[in-house]
């Protein structure tokens, strides 16, 4: 499959005429083969996304509205075509794609309730005959900047909102899945969103720093979003700080997973289940420690042991839980976090062989801070048990780590859960329910290492609009001199 970019809303080459190839990391087949951007054509998709602006952000609500929601039905539409893509260019299974699709088309409909939301206030004025008011109105051009890992929710929360509040936009999309981001762009053109208003940029890996830092330098893009790792997270930051553009940041997690003495075990083992394994780990809310109270340790461990040891892993066009990691690299990290833990005294409960790209649920007990998966985010399905003694214990294990993005805890007594969840750093903790939720509404973001910023729903227009001061006032007013 060839990719174009999209630029004032035509496919074209690269200028340069150059291309990169993703391979499917399971199959080590071309997946797609896509547009390698050069810094023309960075310029010129903000010049397009800029020219693109003074009309789109005069556009009514009801106009940006009723095409965010056309968007959404054409984008269910294509759940096919986005499972083929995310299969090839990431190893994902198709429940994951389903799902993907379903929730980034809820963030389409969302976003369209949203653009009647972007509201003001009037504010007291100390002036006599004056009308104060706080007025938010779109910034500009927004660039963001998306992963592979939920790749069609994670490009759509990253354009959505700012395309709701009258922004235009340009999306840098994943080396990993340049198919499945152009896509999206696929359905809101359809749809009828004017030329420009969205672009999509693909590039060679080994481009992406040049192209990123002329992309956050142009004196037209106003606010900057990023989702991926902390680690290229701190340079965006940086970048964005010698710039002075605002940035909105998703970053990496090391969720936990507090499991206290009092809580129900086989809801606290289904949780675990789902939170550590869905995408095989891969997600930025997957839970990464299982922190258990010692006194109910023995008996937990064992039941999400034997769950785990059933989860059925291997080639994500079959009948998996666990399809292909993104690549092999990332498989051997796997093994080289079971390595480290086994030999600092670990014990391998459940999992532990790897094929390919494919790696077991995995679940190493008795982990210990010395111990590699005790803070390294594994993104992967390799999870440690941290056992504890009481609840002081757990909350301080739960905030060991320099994360802060999701979080939950298990227990029956719901006023102690709430005293323990308002303890733990973290921008989302969730009560008797997995690491691993999201809704297009809810405030969505991190504290810490995980970055700063929300997606989703109202506190998503704060990020994307500039809000001014305006006043009305009496031209014959007195001065002082």
């Amino acid at each position: 499959m060839n990719i174009s970019l999209l630029i004032n809303g035509a496919d074209r080459p690269a200028s340069s005429g150059r291309t990169y190839d993703r391979i499917d990391p399971f199959t080590e087949k071309l997946a797609s083969r896509a547009a390698a951007a050069s810094l023309e054509d960075v310029a010129a998709a903000v010049d397009a996304a800029s020219t693109a602006f003074g009309a789109w952000s005069k556009t009514g609500p009801g106009q940006r509205r009723a095409i965010l929601m056309k968007a959404a039905d054409i984008m269910d539409s294509k759940v096919a075509e986005f499972t083929r893509l995310m299969i090839e260019e990431t190893g994902a299974t198709a429940p994951w794609a389903g799902f993907n699709v379903m929730l980034a088309a809820n963030i389409l409909r969302e976003a369209g309730a949203m653009t009647t939301q972007i509201s003001g206030e009037i504010i007291p004025s100390d002036k006599p005959g004056t009308l104060a008011m706080g007025v938010r109105q779109a910034a500009g051009v927004c660039l963001a900047i998306a992963p592979w890992n939920a790749p069609v929710i994670l490009a759509t929360r990253a354009i959505a909102m700012p395309i709701a509040c009258g922004n235009t936009v340009i999306l840098k999309a994943s080396e990993q899945c340049p198919g499945t981001h152009r896509l999206i762009a696929t359905a809101l053109a359809e749809a009828g969103l004017p030329a420009g208003v969205i672009n999509i940029l693909t590039n060679a890996p080994e481009d992406a720093p040049e192209i990123v830092n002329a992309l956050i330098a142009h004196p037209a893009v106003r606010r900057v979003n990023f989702t991926g790792s902390t680690k290229v997270g701190k340079i965006i930051a940086e970048t964005c700080g010698k710039y002075l553009k605002p940035a909105l940041l998703e970053l990496g997690g090391k969720a936990p997973l507090v499991i206290l003495d009092d809580a129900d075990i086989d809801g606290a083992v289904n949780a675990a289940i789902f939170g550590a394994f869905m995408h095989q780990g891969q997600i930025c809310m997957s839970t990464e420690r299982i922190i258990v109270d010692t006194a109910i340790a023995d008996q937990f461990v064992a039941k999400l042991a034997a769950r785990a040891s059933q989860l059925p892993a291997g080639d994500p066009r079959g009948h998996v839980v666990l399809g292909s990691l993104i690549s092999l690299d990332a498989a051997r990290k796997m093994e080289e976090l079971i390595t480290d833990a086994t030999a600092k005294g670990a014990k391998l409960v459940a999992g532990g062989k790897r094929s390919g790209t494919v790696v077991e649920a995995t679940l190493l007990d008795h982990v210990t801070p010395d111990m590699r998966v005790y803070s390294e985010e594994s993104f992967g399905p390799v999870k440690p048990i941290i056992r504890v003694s009481g609840e002081e214990e757990a909350i301080r294990v739960a905030n060991d780590t320099e994360y802060g993005l999701s979080s939950a805890v298990f227990s029956r007594n719901i006023q102690r859960a709430m005293a323990v969840a308002a303890r733990i750093e973290s921008g989302i903790c969730h009560i008797n329910g997995p690491t691993l939720h999201d809704e297009a509404q809810m405030p969505f973001g991190g504290v810490k290492g995980s970055g700063y910023g929300r997606f989703g729903g109202k506190a998503a227009i704060a990020e994307f609009t500039d809000l001014r001061w305006i006043t009305v006032e009496d031209s014959a007013q007195h001065y002082p001199f």
